[in-house]
C-alpha cells in the first residue's frame, strides 16, 4: 500500500499564448477547474498506477473540498484521513503557452493545517510506502516519517516545490525525487559542489543513505542506488501541458516499488506514466491508468 501525506488542492487552469511577465496581463479563452495539488496528484497516479493507496492531508469545509477530492474518491484512493479545518481549500492557479510550458501560483491554504497526526488511523507495516511532497508543513513530515520509519515502511519524498531539506528529514528518507532544478537546489543545501543535476543526484546520493532520482524531461530520469546509476532515457510525446508530469512519475515509481519491481523498472514506469501525461491538459485529468503504462512500455521494448 502506498500512503500520501501532503497537498490537496483545486487546480484553475487557462490557456495562453505567453506566459505573463511581470507586470503584464496575458488573456485566456476560458478556464478549467480541476483537483491538483501534488499530494492528491500523486496519490492518484499511484492508484491510477494500479497500488492501493491512502490520502492524508487536509482540506477546506467549503465546496472546493469535493472538487478536490473527486478524482480520487472516484479512484477508489482512502481519504478518510483527510482532515476538515477551518481553512479555505488549496488552489493552485496556472497558465499553460502553447508550447505546454506552465508558469503555477498555489495558495496554500488548508495544506498548511495537514497534520501527521491523522496517520495513526491507517495500519502500515513493513511493505508499505510512505510519499510525501513540500506542500504541508516539514514538521509534521518528519512526524509523518517516523511513523513510517516505526513500523519498517519505506519513505519517499519528492522536493517540489524546490528546497532545503533538513537534516532530520533527510535521515529518515529511503529514495529523494527531485527534477534538474530540484537536485541543485538539494545538493546546495546538503553543502554539496554539484556541477549539474546528473552530479548533484549522484552526490546526494553517495553522501546519504538513500537512494537519489532526477527527472530530466526530454531526457528521461537517472537514478543513484547503491553506487550504482541507473538511466532510462524518455519516450517521445506531443506535448500538449507538462502539468503534474513530475508527479505522475513520483505516483508511478512508488506503485512500481509497491508492486515490488526492482529500481530500474520503477523508473521505466515512472517515465513513461510522465511521458503519457504531458499529451494531455491538466493534472489529474491527465494522469495515465496502468494499461496505458504497461502498453507504453511493451510499445517501445
Amino acid at each position: 500500500m502506498i500512503i500520501v501525506f501532503g497537498s490537496v488542492n483545486v487546480d484553475f487552469v487557462t490557456r495562453v499564448t505567453s506566459i505573463p511577465k511581470p507586470g503584464e496581463t496575458v488573456l485566456g479563452p476560458r478556464y478549467e477547474v480541476i483537483p491538483g495539488g501534488k499530494g492528491a496528484n500523486q496519490a492518484l497516479a499511484a492508484r491510477r498506477a494500479g497500488s492501493a493507496t491512502s490520502m492524508a492531508g487536509a482540506v477546506g469545509d467549503d465546496p472546493f473540498a469535493a472538487i478536490g477530492l473527486g478524482l480520487l474518491v472516484e479512484a477508489g484512493v482512502d481519504c478518510s484521513t483527510v482532515a476538515k479545518v477551518a481553512a479555505p481549500t488549496g488552489a493552485a492557479f496556472i497558465t499553460v503557452d502553447d508550447q505546454g510550458e506552465n508558469a503555477i501560483t498555489v495558495a496554500t491554504g488548508a495544506n498548511a493545517f495537514a497534520r501527521a497526526k491523522v496517520l495513526e488511523a491507517i495500519a502500515v507495516g513493513p511493505k508499505d510506502i510512505l510519499l510525501m511532497q513540500r506542500e504541508v508543513p516539514e514538521a509534521e513530515q518528519i512526524a509523518a516519517a517516523l511513523w513510517a520509519k516505526n513500523a519498517g515502511a519505506r519513505v519517499l519524498l519528492n522536493v517540489a516545490p524546490a528546497g532545503i531539506v533538513s537534516e532530520a528529514l533527510a535521515s529518515l528518507v529511503d529514495f529523494l525525487l527531485v527534477n534538474d532544478h530540484e537536485a541543485m537546489v538539494v545538493a546546495q543545501g546538503f553543502g554539496l559542489s554539484a556541477s549539474d543535476p546528473r552530479v548533484a543526484a549522484r552526490e546526494i546520493a553517495a553522501s546519504r543513505a538513500m537512494a537519489c532520482i532526477v527527472t530530466l524531461g526530454a531526457a528521461g530520469a537517472e537514478g543513484w542506488t547503491g553506487g550504482v546509476c541507473r538511466r532510462v532515457p524518455a519516450f517521445p510525446v506531443d506535448v500538449v501541458d507538462t502539468t503534474a508530469a513530475g508527479d505522475a512519475f513520483c505516483g508511478a515509481f512508488a506503485a512500481a516499488l509497491d508492486q515490488g519491481f526492482g529500481f530500474t523498472g520503477a523508473l521505466s514506469r515512472g517515465v513513461a506514466a510522465g511521458s503519457l501525461t504531458c499529451t494531455k491538459l491538466g493534472a489529474q485529468s491527465s494522469l495515465p491508468f496502468q494499461v496505458e503504462i504497461e502498453e507504453k512500455l511493451k510499445f517501445l521494448s
